[in-house]
């Protein structure tokens, strides 16, 4: 049987560069343009070594960056075998870190790739999401990226009013109120702030109005996606949980995909970044740290926002959250990662027995 022909990439916007070996034989370095017809020269070449090592097999590797899944889609509809790697779990040593070079990130990854072959190692590739989640992806991930905007020209209203010694007035409530916008509006025509300043408030408050209104186009859209029969039968059983609405059903099941791949909750927590970092060496038995924080951190945020509405609300996870406290009080965090944690497992549930008839909550907090 001819031996496969290994190829790892680093890849660029604009270039990949190439490690190609046979078995234990020496890499030969390849430098291709990461265009359309760069990667249609590049599967060609491919197939003439294959063809020349009498049908060998080529198997390609590459870690995962912001050029997302193309190249994978591109080999994979070439017959050619192809892994996507995680880059947090290839191992590096600090020597590497500070002696970083495209040759050397792609001999690091024909390492990985040839003991993943050879010996049988452990590959740490990625899961690769459909075409259909990457489309959904975009839209809910639009929504969570607004949000964030709004957060963010929020905070420079504040800061431009703070900067002018400007106190909110008695009477207009606490957040966004329309008292409170009208006050914001008025300081754009009175004589209380100078000639820019008072354009540079009225330009935030116009921005600010044009993501609010952007937020409700999208999540329009996000009611059309809602109801595809992909996400509908599993939606009406997540969002029967408290606390939990449609934006945080979808952001969990575009994020974390197929669910089926998890066979426990401890799989599903570890994947999420929920569980306590581990340090046991020697005599040093059982020391937990800080939580690992791997995995889409979207989901992550979502889950604290509906684990916080879920545990103000009266009911078995107000008590459930109090209990926690209370053996710890000086340690909140450590009760609602825990709620997190227990919030996560139950969604994953959920998609996993989504033709079940719906849950019937004993307690309703404010969806998120």
């Amino acid at each position: 049987m001819a031996e496969p022909i290994m190829v790892a990439c680093d890849l660029h916007d604009k270039t990949m560069l190439l490690k190609i070996a046979r078995g234990r034989g020496a890499a030969e370095t390849l430098s291709v343009a990461n265009t359309i017809p760069g990667r249609d020269k590049l599967i060609a070449e491919l197939r003439r070594r294959s063809k020349a090592a009498k049908g060998a097999k080529v198997i390609f590797a590459y870690e995962a960056s912001g050029q997302g899944f193309g190249l994978y889609d591109q080999l994979t509809a070439a017959g050619i075998t192809c892994h996507v790697l995680a880059p947090t779990k290839i191992a590096r040593s600090p020597q590497q870190g500070r002696q970083k070079t495209d040759e050397k990130d792609a001999l690091l990854i024909l390492e990985v790739l040839r003991g993943h072959v050879l010996a049988g190692n452990r590959l740490p590739s990625v899961w690769i999401p459909d075409p259909q989640t990457r489309d959904d992806r975009e839209l809910v991930r639009l929504r969570l990226d607004l949000a964030e905007k709004i957060t963010a020209v929020k905070a420079q209203v504040q800061g431009l009013l703070k900067r002018n010694n400007l106190k909110r007035p008695e009477g207009l409530g606490q957040g966004w109120t329309k008292k409170f916008w009208s006050w914001l509006d008025q300081l754009t025509t009175g004589e209380t702030l100078g000639w820019a300043t008072r354009n540079t408030l009225a330009s935030l408050l116009r921005q600010l109005r044009f993501l609010q209104e952007e937020i409700g186009r999208v999540e329009e859209q996000l009611s059309v996606l809602a109801y595809q029969p992909r996400y509908l039968p599993t939606l009406k059983r997540m969002t029967q949980l408290s606390g939990v609405g449609v934006l945080t059903a979808l952001v969990f099941l575009t994020e974390v995909g197929d669910l089926g791949r998890f066979t426990n909750r401890r799989q599903i927590s570890a994947y999420l970044g929920l569980v306590p970092r581990s340090y046991e060496s020697g005599d040093q038995k059982d020391r937990k740290g800080r939580i690992t924080r791997q995995g889409p951190s979207r989901v992550r945020r979502v889950l604290c926002q509906a684990t916080w509405a879920r545990v103000r609300c009266d009911g078995p996870d107000h008590e459930h959250y109090q209990r926690l406290v209370a053996k710890n009080p000086k340690r909140k965090k450590i009760a609602v990662v825990a709620e997190m944690r227990r919030l996560a497992v139950r969604l994953w549930h959920c998609g996993r027995s989504s033709s079940q008839p719906p849950l019937r909550p004993t307690c309703r907090a404010p969806a998120v």
